[in-house]
């Protein structure tokens, strides 16, 4: 399956999510990360946000794409992150 994850957390927690993350999904830009993720893995990444966020305070969206064939991106303005990645 193709993730895009968005999150929203304290800035205490910011570093702690991000580096989970990128074990998972490609780095975007701030707060966004994406890639192809096996059911298995999608599983410990919920399992490790769970336990590093605030449910009281912070946010984590997944966005679950089963294909990514009628997908496209757009960008305006500067690109950060990887891109390239994007299927």
């Amino acid at each position: 399956m193709f993730v895009i994850l968005v999150y929203d957390v304290g800035e205490n927690r910011v570093s702690k999510v991000l580096k989970i993350c990128r074990k998972y999904l490609n780095w975007v830009q701030n707060s966004v990360l994406e890639g192809e993720i096996s059911a298995a893995d999608f599983k410990r990444l919920k399992l490790e946000l769970k336990r590093a966020i605030n449910e009281e305070e912070d946010s984590v969206i997944f966005y679950i794409l089963r294909t990514t064939k009628y997908s496209e991106r757009q960008t305006m303005g500067i690109k950060k992150g990887g891109d390239e990645l994007f299927i």
